[in-house]
């Protein structure tokens, strides 16, 4: 699925709220890495390549939250879809 830039800059806000939601803490950082979810020190953490393609970062943010179980949250369905979508490749 490719989203235009403009659209993929407000998705990853909505992804980054949904996992502040979920009490997960969202960082951009940069380093020979490409990103996702962990535990550190009891703290749930999605982890970011700051110089990754913001097509790559919405990619990353959808695939750790389905990791951390979506499925009870009400999410608007077309958000839900674009997360679905991004998360098959």
């Amino acid at each position: 699925m490719k989203i235009k830039e403009k659209e993929l800059d407000l998705l990853i806000s909505q992804l980054k709220d949904i996992a502040n939601q979920l009490g997960v803490i969202v960082r951009f950082e940069k380093g020979d890495f490409k990103g996702g979810y962990c535990v550190v020190k009891e703290n749930k953490i999605i982890l970011i390549n700051k110089f990754a393609s913001n097509q790559k970062k919405a990619s990353i943010l959808a695939s750790a939250l389905k990791e951390l179980g979506i499925d009870n949250l009400y999410l608007n369905p077309k958000l839900r879809e674009i997360i679905e979508d991004l998360t098959e490749n």
